[in-house]
């Protein structure tokens, strides 16, 4: 999405960044894992196809992608950003008559990073971008039966289970945005600070850690 190209997201834990070329070769090493490949519902692509894949996200109006960073790693001057890379968050646009339906995926896919928080801080922030940015007044996401820690989670963050579909084994929630949860998301991501992403890595050096 062309929208979010030069966005750079500050949290407490993790920084989002646009999803650019650079970032491939780590992604595509992720990919290679069976178990993301299980957890994604993904099937494995060559480098070229995951560069392809990159400039078609980067171009579509129906994906929001970001790059989940460790916040303290990157904003270390010596660390190039691929270094820092932890996961990705995504929203999908998937209903044209209905553009503020939004599915929600979250990957952590740096399993040290598992367990510590960054999946819930990136959630809520990227929630909170597609409603201030995108218009989003349903979030739905679909998980695999078997990945109980991001339905667990989903589940802290009030999304409730709407259905359950045995064939492709994944469960659906959804969590409508009303005040009570754009309130709420606010409170929760009260010290997220939006910044130019390019300008931002210039001067890193310069971003007080909290």
């Amino acid at each position: 999405m062309k929208m979010n190209e030069n966005t750079l997201l500050e949290g407490h834990r993790a920084v989002l960044v646009p999803y650019n070329e650079e970032h491939v070769p780590r992604y595509h090493e992720w990919m290679k894992s069976p178990e993301l490949q299980q957890l994604t519902a993904s099937e494995p692509l060559s480098l070229q196809q995951e560069y392809d894949m990159q400039k078609s996200w980067r171009e579509d109006n129906d994906k929001c992608t970001f790059i989940i960073l460790d916040k303290q790693r990157w904003a270390e001057p010596s660390v190039e950003e691929e270094q820092c890379m932890v996961g990705d968050v995504n929203i999908f646009l998937t209903d044209p008559a209905d553009p503020s339906l939004a599915e929600l995926e979250v990957m952590i896919a740096e399993s040290s990073y598992r367990g510590r928080g960054f999946g819930k801080e990136v959630t809520r922030m990227m929630m909170c971008y597609g409603i201030t940015k995108l218009g989003v007044k349903k979030f739905q996401a679909k998980i695999g039966l078997d990945n109980q820690v991001s339905i667990s989670m989903f589940k802290k963050l009030q999304f409730q289970e709407v259905s359950v579909c045995n064939v492709f084994k994944e469960v659906t929630l959804e969590l409508a945005v009303d005040e009570s949860v754009r309130t709420k998301l606010q409170e929760d991501v009260a010290d997220m600070k939006e910044r130019g992403y390019k300008q931002t890595c210039s001067n890193k050096h310069e971003l007080v850690l909290q």
